[in-house]
């Protein structure tokens, strides 16, 4: 089952941030990470939440995502990063969720 790292970034140094960059998608590749999303345009449509960059990564596992965190490929630009940004990250289980199905219950448990 798939799993999703979200990432909300507040970047203090925009260039030392952009060398960041180019070094974190090669060890994402590496793990079966893809981006979802990269820096967009986001727009807050409840709380307080105002994202500077938003991130989403998808992996094939938990462990592939967790194992491309903890990996040496990924070391050097997660310091980097940590070094030049403020950053939120979230691991989250991408579990399968078919809204049909979930209608059809609902609909039996009213009856």
């Amino acid at each position: 089952m798939p799993a999703y790292i979200a990432v909300d970034i507040t970047i203090n140094d925009p260039a030392r941030y952009d060398e960041y960059k180019v070094m974190a998608p090669a060890s994402i590749a590496k793990y079966g990470g893809t981006y979802l999303t990269r820096g967009g345009a986001t727009k807050t449509l409840e709380g307080t939440w105002a994202a500077q960059r938003f991130v989403i990564l998808e992996f094939p596992t938990l462990e592939a995502a967790q194992a491309w965190w903890d990996s040496p490929e990924y070391a050097p630009a997660k310091a980097l990063r940590q070094s030049c940004a403020d950053t939120n990250m979230l691991l989250v289980e991408g579990k399968a969720f078919d809204p049909n199905q979930a209608l059809i219950r609902a609909l039996s448990n009213s009856k």
